[in-house]
């Protein structure tokens, strides 16, 4: 006989489907810190390219970084926002900018 066939349950038992609970992975919080030194006008333009913000969203953005010190660009899992700190710190070099660009779990 071959063992092809799927197992029989005797009858009176019962079969559950335990499902595994998965857990959400934590988000962190993707922030821009103010300076003295970057325009304006380059943390709109960072706010556009990495964070896809609207010019209008990118420009609330930038005015809280300017008054508050800082500001959230976005809530993303550990390796995109690790992702988006290292390419927004590398292109503000580049570019001979001081922006600072940090995450902290939200």
């Amino acid at each position: 006989m071959s063992n092809d066939s799927p197992s029989r349950i005797p009858e009176g038992d019962t079969l559950t489907q335990v499902k595994p609970k998965l857990k959400k992975p934590p988000l962190y919080r993707v922030s821009l810190l103010n300076d003295d030194y970057t325009t304006m006008e380059f943390v709109i333009q960072v706010l556009q390219k990495f964070f896809q913000k609207s010019f209008e969203e990118a420009t609330q953005i930038m005015l809280q970084v300017h008054h508050k010190g800082q500001a959230a660009c976005g809530f993303y899992p550990f390796e995109i926002a690790e992702t988006k700190v290292n390419q927004v710190i590398s292109f503000s070099r580049t570019h001979e900018h001081p922006l600072q660009c940090i995450m902290e779990e939200a």
